[in-house]
């Protein structure tokens, strides 16, 4: 039995990211694809993402166009790949505030943001410092704080302090403190609902980029694999790592169940289909009597 189905929703691409900024130390090593998406969870009468993408306007757009980000698509149009709008979305799971993840607040009228207290107020913080010490803000729009402050107010903003269990039912929230971010937080869909779940899945963010993150090559310190932690971090790289190695033994040490958002190689790993706007759908699995959006 399987509650949820989920989803990794491609919305725009880097063609050239640095290879270095997807794993530490891979200096000189060239450039890679780097999909930007949000992944979908639905099932049990609910419908949730994990992360909303940007908007492409204002200091948005300006990020991304320093990014190199190429054919962006809204998330009316993304969703309708698999038959939602973004008025269906009852809760958003905001993984962290870099622009790319917590920049398109305003298109979900319905929902409710759950975001780690401190990850908000820490790049508050980070704001107020002085512009010598901007480079902490190097993928936050300003704009994207304010606005999360905004949803507070109406009411539609959690702030989080620590894991939440059963946030909605069978989905658990677990926070990595001081690692991509200040408070990054992954999502554990417990799909057969058991607290001991042998079906379980974690949507991990920014945490973790590519596979290799996870199963990276060892031959430096005379290992075959280890985890090799994210080139861009706020943090310390040791809390990337650790925050690695929980996220695996939520899923029995089963790599292929920890879900690297910004993989271009998920499409050979899970059932994937190319839009009509040339952006990538990816299955990575289904609830019972839940028909393919992929087939």
């Amino acid at each position: 039995m399987s509650d949820y189905s989920i989803w990794v929703l491609e919305y725009c691409y880097v063609s050239k990211y640095h290879k270095s900024g997807v794993l530490y130390g891979a200096h000189n090593q060239g450039y890679l694809k780097l999909p930007y998406c949000y992944a979908v969870i639905k099932g049990r009468g609910q419908v949730a993402m994990v992360d909303v993408g940007y908007n492409d306007k204002a200091y948005g757009k300006h990020l991304g166009d320093k990014f190199g980000v190429e054919n962006w698509r809204d998330p009316r149009t993304v969703l309708q790949g698999i038959g939602l709008t973004p008025e269906d979305v009852q809760n958003v799971f905001i993984t962290h505030a870099h622009f790319d993840h917590f920049g398109n607040v305003e298109d979900f009228p319905n929902a409710t943001f759950h975001i780690q207290e401190q990850e908000l107020a820490k790049w508050v913080w980070a704001m107020s410092l002085p512009d010598r010490l901007r480079w902490m803000m190097v993928a936050v729009d300003p704009g994207d704080i304010i606005r999360g402050v905004e949803l507070a107010r109406d009411k539609r903003l959690k702030c989080i302090n620590g894991g939440v269990s059963d946030v909605l039912p069978g989905i658990d929230l677990h926070v990595a403190l001081d690692s991509h971010t200040f408070a990054s937080q992954w999502v554990h869909v417990r799909n057969d609902g058991k607290s001991d779940s042998k079906d379980g899945w974690v949507l991990a963010g920014d945490l973790v980029y590519v596979f290799e993150n996870i199963d990276g090559p060892g031959g430096v310190v005379d290992v075959d694999q280890m985890y090799v932690p994210v080139g861009l971090a706020v943090g310390s790289q040791q809390n990337l790592v650790m925050a690695t190695e929980e996220m695996m033994k939520a899923v029995q040490y089963d790599s292929k169940r920890v879900i690297p958002i910004h993989e271009e190689r998920l499409k050979d790993r899970f059932p994937s289909r190319i839009t009509e706007d040339g952006l990538r759908i990816t299955e990575i699995c289904l609830a019972d009597n839940e028909k393919s959006r992929v087939k």
